[in-house]
């Protein structure tokens, strides 16, 4: 069986009427996260620790009510996003098991987005689950900005080739807003032009990129199921691909890829039960905790 839940990826939405928390669970919500990649007015993002700007220093008042709520009408608490402050506050707060819908292991990968040992062992304690992310730059930053910067090479060299300039986007002059400015014909044929340059860079990727940089492939992603298993357990880790974000890694780009990453958990020796664990049954363990623990709230009135 295959199943879709909603989540509300930052509360924002929410404003300060928490009553609007038991609206997007009657809506079908079943995870939400305080904030996304800036701070809100619940919780502080991970994004301050870019500039060393905080709102809350974790949590505000607000927040905790928040969770509170969530609790009580049985939304997952989603931990991927907000700052570690708030990550540890929300552990403190909280009555039920939290999850972690798309991060991976800071021990491996030392971006704010992943979380550290510290973390994780206080989500082992809560019994929630940390859903490993396939996006590349929080798998491998550095194997993945060579990768990229040997990409654009190649880009620019078949440019150069062609006698063609690249604008705009990855690599290319003038920024995401350069191409506004072409005529619709002008555009027509930049296109061409572009679509030409990448069926050439296709044609030599595995030559003169791949087999000297290769990408964040899928044996890097479960390299983070590993050591998180390791660490706090299989019962405590899943599997999340951000595909609508951006994620993805070689070998699982796209839905249709899925069985390679069941076959690398085969190959390191995950048995069929822990690999359903790994892909399902841990997040719907959670699910179910998180419902019934909202069902004795109610009844407690």
């Amino acid at each position: 069986k295959k199943v879709a839940m909603i989540g509300i990826e930052n509360a924002y939405q929410v404003g300060t009427d928490l009553s609007n928390v038991a609206g997007f669970q009657a809506r079908g919500g079943r995870y939400m996260s305080l904030a996304h990649n800036g701070h809100s007015q619940f919780s502080d993002s991970n994004t301050g620790e870019r500039d060393g700007v905080w709102l809350h220093n974790g949590l505000s008042d607000l927040g905790r009510e928040a969770i509170a709520e969530m609790n009580r009408v049985g939304i997952m608490v989603d931990i991927s996003h907000p700052s570690k402050e708030a990550i540890m506050q929300m552990f403190e707060v909280t009555r039920a098991p939290v999850i972690a819908s798309h991060s991976s292991a800071r021990a491996l990968n030392d971006v704010s987005r992943n979380l550290d040992d510290e973390q994780l062992m206080a989500l082992k304690e809560n019994g929630g689950v940390v859903q490993t992310v396939a996006f590349r730059s929080y798998i491998n930053s550095e194997k993945n900005n060579a990768n990229r910067q040997a990409v654009q090479a190649l880009e620019a060299s078949i440019a150069e080739e062609m006698d063609f300039e690249i604008l705009g986007g990855r690599g290319g002059r003038g920024g995401r807003g350069a191409l506004q400015g072409l005529s619709e014909d002008a555009r027509s044929a930049y296109s061409a032009n572009m679509e030409e340059l990448r069926s050439r860079a296709a044609s030599r990727m595995e030559a003169e990129v791949t087999s000297t940089t290769p990408p964040v492939g899928v044996a890097d992603f479960v390299d983070h199921i590993d050591y998180l298993v390791d660490l706090i357990g299989l019962e405590h880790v899943g599997i999340s691909s951000d595909f609508d974000g951006g994620g993805g890694v070689e070998g699982w780009n796209d839905a249709s890829e899925t069985f390679s990453v069941t076959l690398e958990l085969v190959r390191r020796g995950y048995t069929e039960e822990e690999i359903g664990m790994l892909w399902s049954g841990n997040l719907l363990r959670v699910l179910d905790e998180v419902q019934a623990i909202a069902a004795e709230i109610q009844a407690e009135g």
